[in-house]
């Protein structure tokens, strides 16, 4: 039964990878649930399986089993043309490494996901302009990413995230490459985009500052929720 006060509902999630005849299981019978507008800090050292987890929540992979639920989707078992309409109107990701295409301006990469999803180019141009004067990326919106600096790269990626108004934001240590100064910038890009769009809000990271400023946290440990570190 889909609880609507929930974004997301995980039930005895899996997922393990084959080399050969090597299977390495990565994620070990995960279970939580997520409700709407919260913002979890989901931490835990390296290696317990916190960008896996990311990555099948935001579409990028399949679970090999258990029970994947986004706004009363079952997103493991959705079709291809589903999961790409899911990516683009669903969810938004933040990664670490900005992933931005280098030959085109800071705005370009913001408008791509309006691009590809065939909106209305004017209303989409508008609002990211919007967007990118209340990070204060107005004056470099024209830049191409090797001339910005870090902060103002991973500032466009979270712009670019909320162009298309997700109901889930997601993001992979998005503070990671950064310094003090600038995460603190993108932090608070993150979690105020992110609280005017009505997102519900799920960040990866080893950062303090972003732990400090979560609704709840989730611990992960060797591909398993720490029940004795949720809070």
């Amino acid at each position: 039964m889909v609880d609507e006060a929930l974004a997301v509902q995980i039930q005895e999630l899996t997922k393990s990878y084959t080399l050969g005849k090597v299977v390495t299981p990565v994620l070990k019978g995960i279970t939580f649930s997520i409700r709407r507008g919260d913002f979890i800090a989901l931490i835990g050292p390296s290696g317990s399986g916190k960008s896996t987890l990311l990555n099948l929540i935001g579409g990028l992979d399949r679970p090999t089993s258990g029970r994947l639920t986004v706004f009363g989707q079952g997103v493991g078992s959705l079709k291809d043309r589903q999961l790409a309409h899911y990516r683009q109107r669903e969810v938004g990701i933040i990664f670490q490494s900005f992933n931005l295409l280098p030959n085109i301006s800071a705005e370009q990469n913001v408008l791509l996901p309006a691009l590809l999803a065939g909106d209305d180019l004017k209303a989409a141009t508008r609002r990211a302009n919007e967007l990118m004067e209340r990070v204060g990326l107005s004056a470099v919106r024209h830049h191409r990413p090797a001339e910005l600096s870090g902060g103002e790269q991973q500032r466009v990626a979270v712009v670019r995230a909320l162009l298309n108004r997700p109901k889930l934001l997601l993001a992979d240590e998005p503070t990671g490459n950064l310094d003090s100064a600038s995460g603190k910038e993108v932090i608070q890009a993150i979690t105020s985009l992110a609280r005017d769009a009505g997102s519900t809000l799920l960040v990866v990271t080893h950062d303090d500052r972003v732990a400090a400023a979560a609704t709840h946290t989730i611990h992960l440990l060797d591909g398993k929720v720490d029940t004795g570190g949720r809070s």
